[in-house]
């Protein structure tokens, strides 16, 4: 998926809405968008058509999102949120959105019956919607959409907050950029030597020296600077403009921050850009402020490029933990490099044998692979940990497919809630409530401990620990004792 034009559609979409007065389900219209791009070839806003909608909402919504049936009117009026806007932003024609729009009074009947109709669902979500639809659909973390807090810097010392690893630009790519750095023009770089020497040394000033509000306008926003950016520069994701407008208010005190013409002013350093409602520091502010870190003595670890690695790099590195955005562009680029079959070979191999959650890495990367890449799939029916994810790749693109057994339907289960346990222990409230929305049945659970899983000792407990139902709970107790009395004898 090229998640730039969905976060820039998603971007726009709320411009939109806020001119109209119109509510916006921005996050319903993203996963509509995400899997558009992901199954359906949609790689911008022009590319919907009436028949993109039925896919999408009889389809692929049924088998890959974990939603009540009820929740169908919410999924199709976000749907005409968007067609309304499509219209209106002239990506598609009238008679276009005229057809989407019939096509959506058709299907608005039928989705609550396809969400509810469990033929329709993928392996995953039938079994495992206990974890979660993102964790089942994306074993990369994704962002919570809750605004990030600027109120506090963040302690200094390296040992209590660790920076995280920054991808940065190709040195010839950052010395090109300092030309159209505005505020370079007026007050150039010293001559002599590599000039982004000289940035570094520019970057650390802005940063650290009284400049007296020669950056933001104000002295007392320009002290808090540094706080600011090495705030984003953790965040590495892009900062809605009011979080960082209400840092600024506090900055300001009894003052009133006019929040467009500071983002100017910050824009004119180069090192940060907003595009929208939203900021993001420059690959030379990135660049700039990891070179102030390690000028301090700060361990600031720079990230690997994923997509010139081989899939166990790929694997490693998204196991590391990547911002979401970044994680998507390195899985585009990776797959770019490759044929389907090719890159479905690779990543299985990387994954068997391999812990749970690398393996779950893999298995949603490879699900992205269309049918082209069914020969290194079907290769791994052989492979007793892989076999029952390949018989799902397999099914879910109507392909010959032997069925599962009894013994592989417990093998996998336990192997998908091996995957939630890294989520699940983070924030065990979310995962106690989608068990209680749809978590396994008793009778299914009794019988996990007979799996010759490394991992169905601890996912049995976790489900011990998590299931609110008390009767079912003390069943995935029972089977977790007599898993772990199976592997002592």
């Amino acid at each position: 998926m090229s998640i730039e034009w969905v976060n820039q559609a998603i971007d726009d979409l709320r411009a939109w809405g806020r001119a109209r007065e119109v509510e916006v389900d921005a996050d319903e219209v993203r996963l509509l968008c995400d899997y558009a791009s992901d199954y359906l070839n949609v790689n911008e806003l022009g590319d919907f058509t009436p028949e993109t909608f039925d896919e999408l909402l009889l389809s692929i919504y049924p088998r890959k999102v974990i939603a009540p049936p009820e929740s169908a009117p919410e999924t199709v009026a976000a749907a005409r949120t968007l067609v309304d806007y499509l219209a209106e932003a002239a990506q598609v024609s009238g008679d276009t959105a005229a057809r989407m729009r019939e096509r959506l009074d058709d299907i608005a009947p039928r989705m609550s019956e396809a969400l509810a109709d469990t033929s329709n669902f993928g392996m995953a979500k039938s079994l495992f919607s206990s974890i979660g639809p993102e964790s089942l659909e994306q074993s990369i973390a994704i962002p919570s959409g809750e605004l990030p807090d600027l109120g506090e810097a963040p302690c200094d010392c390296p040992g209590c907050t660790p920076l995280p690893a920054v991808r940065l630009a190709a040195p010839e790519e950052l010395r090109a950029a300092l030309a159209g750095v505005p505020m370079l023009a007026e007050e150039p770089l010293q001559a002599g030597g590599d000039p982004l020497d000289a940035w570094a040394r520019r970057v650390a000033h802005l940063l650290e020296q009284d400049t007296g509000g020669a950056v933001t306008g104000s002295a007392a926003l320009d002290e808090g600077l540094y706080d600011l950016f090495d705030m984003i520069y953790r965040l590495q994701v892009r900062v809605p403009v009011t979080v960082i407008g209400e840092y600024l208010d506090e900055l300001a005190g009894e003052g009133e921050v006019d929040l467009a013409a500071v983002l100017g002013r910050l824009e004119r350093t180069g090192l940060l850009r907003v595009a929208g409602d939203r900021a993001e520091l420059t690959p030379l502010g990135a660049w700039g402020l990891r070179e102030h870190y390690l000028s301090l003595g700060v361990d600031a670890p720079q990230a690997p490029d994923l997509a010139e690695s081989d899939a166990l790099g790929l694997i490693e590195g998204l196991l590391d933990g990547v911002p979401t955005e970044i994680a998507e562009d390195d899985i585009s680029r990776w797959l770019s490099g490759r044929d389907a079959g090719e890159a479905a070979a690779e990543l299985l191999a990387a994954a068997s044998g391999a812990p749970a959650v690398a393996r779950g890495i893999a298995i949603t990367i490879v699900d992205r692979l269309g049918s082209e890449a069914e020969p290194a799939v079907r290769g791994y029916l052989e492979d007793q940990e892989l076999r029952p994810h390949a018989i799902h790749w397999l099914a879910a693109r109507k392909l010959p497919a032997p069925p599962l057994t009894q013994d592989e339907l417990l093998w996998v289960s336990v192997d998908m809630l091996a995957l939630a346990m890294p989520a699940a222990e983070e924030d065990p409230e979310i995962f106690a409530e989608n068990m209680a929305a749809s978590g396994p049945p008793a009778h299914l659970i009794e019988e996990m401990w007979r799996v010759d899983h490394p991992d169905v000792v601890e996912v049995l407990e976790l489900l011990g620990r998590s299931i609110p139902d008390g009767t079912v709970a003390k069943a995935a107790r029972k089977a977790a004792f007599k898993a772990r009395s199976r592997s002592i004898r």
